[in-house]
């Protein structure tokens, strides 16, 4: 368990199932970040807080209905656990509140300026949900922040908080070589990333497109916004017509 009393960017990740961490962010360049100490990661067992003997989580739903549901109490009081261990840290970076957020397919979408937004911060408490998912009361009683992958169903919130949390390690400061590496990519300026290439020249009869090899920055700069703009309209018109009324808004 990684220290989080330390002035790194933190996470933290509640969880019945800790073993899954880091998983891939040991790996590659949050591996490496996570090893620098560049961020910390902390996991916190949900079963450590069950009231009984059989470290029971979760009980049937009220109402009625199939599968079972995460007990308000349990996950309540692994959730204060973690921020009564912040505030008694007495960590001046962690005076900032860390957001609790809950992966979960009713959230809001997961976008790249949230990301942005998340890796500012002093760090995240991720609530991994399992079964049929949390006990509402407690959802709304620690103001849990719902934040969705896609539409789709996974067995449990810790691929997502994976997920989550390799997308924010990897805009930390010092994380990624060059910086300018991700100003370009996907969403970060509303559009679809453009093609790559590199060598060989030609591949199979295809060549590179020649004027990636002009040697023309303002060409190759023209180039690859086109082809930003024509994948971005053609793939998600959704995020096109996003763009096309942000752009309208700030001429």
């Amino acid at each position: 368990m990684a220290d989080t009393g330390s002035k790194s960017w933190a996470a933290t990740v509640l969880t019945l199932y800790p073993d899954m961490f880091p998983g891939s962010l040991g790996q590659s360049l949050a591996g490496k970040a996570l090893h620098d100490k560049i961020w910390a990661l902390e996991t916190v067992d949900i079963r450590d807080f069950a009231r009984d003997k059989h470290r029971n989580v979760d009980d049937t739903p009220a109402g009625g209905g199939a599968g079972m549901v995460m007990r308000a109490d349990v996950v309540g009081q692994a959730i204060d656990h973690v921020y009564d261990a912040d505030v008694s840290n007495d960590d001046p970076d962690k005076m900032d509140r860390r957001p609790l957020i809950y992966l979960s397919p009713r959230g809001k979408p997961l976008t790249q300026a949230r990301v942005r937004a998340l890796s500012e911060g002093p760090g995240v408490v991720l609530l991994c949900g399992r079964f049929e998912g949390v006990d509402e009361r407690v959802l709304e009683a620690r103001q849990v922040e719902e934040i969705s992958l896609g539409d789709y169903i996974l067995s449990g919130g810790e691929p997502a908080a994976l997920t989550l949390l390799d997308a924010v390690v990897r805009v930390l400061p010092g994380v990624m070589g060059k910086q300018a590496s991700g100003e370009d990519e996907s969403f970060e300026t509303g559009l679809l990333e453009y093609p790559h290439y590199t060598r060989p020249a030609i591949w199979e009869e295809q060549e590179i497109p020649a004027v990636l090899t002009s040697g023309n920055h303002k060409k190759v700069a023209e180039w690859r916004r086109a082809q930003s703009e024509e994948l971005t309209r053609a793939r998600r018109p959704d995020l096109w017509e996003k763009f096309c009324k942000e752009s309208r808004q700030t001429d």
